[in-house]
């Protein structure tokens, strides 16, 4: 049973997000601490931004992914200034053909939000504020030591 106040979310997934899966997403990305975690062919190490990623349209949404590693370096600029502020960043999930480098896939990007975007932000945020945490995840990052990288 099931108590709609409860103070607790079952235990988390511990894989981190797979990008291509909410390509052209609305996504409220909220990054909460930087990390040194191993490098995709762990032959060495690298900062790695870990924030709570919120899926706000399509299939399931709102969906959120809590506590995941943002990989992507694209991405991770995009985000890093509000790393540890509580503040999000908005924006639909896509690929940046301009600054694709040779022989490599196009880096993962935020594009800049429509008016209808934000409006869709605003809603989430004013009915999360409205009811209990929920999502998937725990909020705690000290598992995060190792892991895949989600490409």
């Amino acid at each position: 049973m099931t108590d709609e106040f409860d103070q607790f979310d079952e235990p988390g997934s511990l894989e981190s997000i797979k990008w291509p899966d909410y390509e052209g997403r609305l996504l409220l990305i909220t990054p909460r601490e930087t990390k040194v975690m191993p490098t995709y062919d762990r032959t060495g190490e690298r900062e790695v931004i870990v924030g709570d990623v919120a899926i706000l349209d399509g299939p399931g949404a709102p969906e959120v992914i809590m506590a995941t590693p943002i990989y992507p370096g694209y991405l991770q600029g995009q985000v890093r200034r509000n790393t540890g502020t509580g503040r999000s960043n908005l924006g639909r999930l896509g690929k940046d053909t301009t600054r694709q480098q040779r022989n490599q896939d196009p880096p993962w990007v935020l594009g800049v939000p429509t008016e209808a975007d934000k409006q869709i932000a605003r809603d989430y945020l004013r009915a999360k504020a409205s009811r209990p945490v929920t999502g998937t995840g725990t909020g705690d990052t000290s598992h995060l030591t190792g892991g895949e990288p989600p490409f």
